[in-house]
């Protein structure tokens, strides 16, 4: 980035970020910012570097969270393309798990959903906490916390005053569950089940489950964008020379010709194999 400024305060850099001069300072103790020269009388003076930085670090965030971002100008800034690189590598590769998750579990949650609760197979009187628990392998106090939420209500047994769970709260515990393995929070959780005892459809499941794709689409655009300025940051510091890693040169003497040809598209099956290494499936 072209920045005229060569020198900004603390409050000037804050400005530009669009964050406070405390958060600055913190950001700076914390690695994110190049470590800034001080003026005669102890004052911060900061560079287009710093607000590159800055900038960068922001857009990072945004898609990879606050820890990871910290850790990846951290390396940047030691110099260490491979482990900055490498965060982002697993970034990405988290969120393509939560993608497929959520697709797996989309047709599980429609059909737990649409399907008679009273066809599942379950006591008459009801499940106890654990038996319940044991089913969808949690936690006794998970359920629990379901309720304390206001997802679940389950009857009190007369006398003994234990937990029942009756076939439409063993439902929307199943529900529960697998929104949760999609991380859903509960307040998104609460409406789909609100909408499902209402009015028995999944209008509300769909609508959720569209929320979560696009809200996994808003993190795969600002992870895109969070890259691009990274990729500037490491090319600046000149950590990305040599990264690809250079194609082996011709073999001394012989035919001119030849030579030229296995620089350009291979013909023969042997030589794509030689040119792609050894086919994956």
């Amino acid at each position: 980035m072209g920045h005229a400024e060569s020198s900004l305060r603390p409050v000037d850099l804050a400005r530009r970020a669009g964050v406070s001069t405390q958060q600055v300072r913190n950001l700076e103790t914390a690695g994110v910012l190049p470590d800034a020269p001080r003026t005669p009388s102890g004052y911060r003076r900061y560079g287009p570097q710093h607000l590159d930085a800055l900038l960068t670090y922001r857009a990072l965030s945004a898609g990879h969270g606050i820890s990871t971002a910290q850790a990846i100008m951290r390396a940047v800034h030691r110099g260490d393309a491979h482990a900055a690189l490498s965060l982002v590598d697993a970034g990405h590769a988290a969120l393509h798990e939560q993608r497929r998750a959520l697709e797996a579990a989309g047709e599980t949650l429609e059909a737990v959903a649409g399907e008679d609760p009273r066809a599942v197979p379950a006591p008459r009187s009801g499940m106890l906490v654990g038996e319940l628990a044991a089913a969808l392998g949690v936690r006794t106090s998970t359920l629990r916390v379901w309720e304390s939420a206001g997802l679940l209500a389950p009857t009190r047994e007369p006398g003994t005053t234990y937990r029942r769970y009756l076939p439409d709260d063993v439902r929307d515990a199943r529900i529960i569950h697998l929104l949760r393995q999609g991380r859903y929070f509960f307040a998104q959780i609460r409406p789909v089940l609100d909408g499902l005892r209402r009015t028995g459809g999944t209008a509300s499941l769909r609508a959720a489950i569209a929320e979560r794709h696009a809200a996994l689409n808003r993190q795969t655009a600002a992870m895109l964008e969070g890259a691009g300025l990274l990729h500037q940051r490491l090319t600046e510091a000149g950590l990305l020379v040599g990264a690809a890693p250079a194609l082996p040169s011709p073999r001394s003497g012989g035919d001119d010709s030849e030579a030229d040809r296995r620089q350009g598209q291979p013909r023969s099956a042997s030589d794509v194999q030689a040119a792609t290494g050894p086919e994956t499936t």
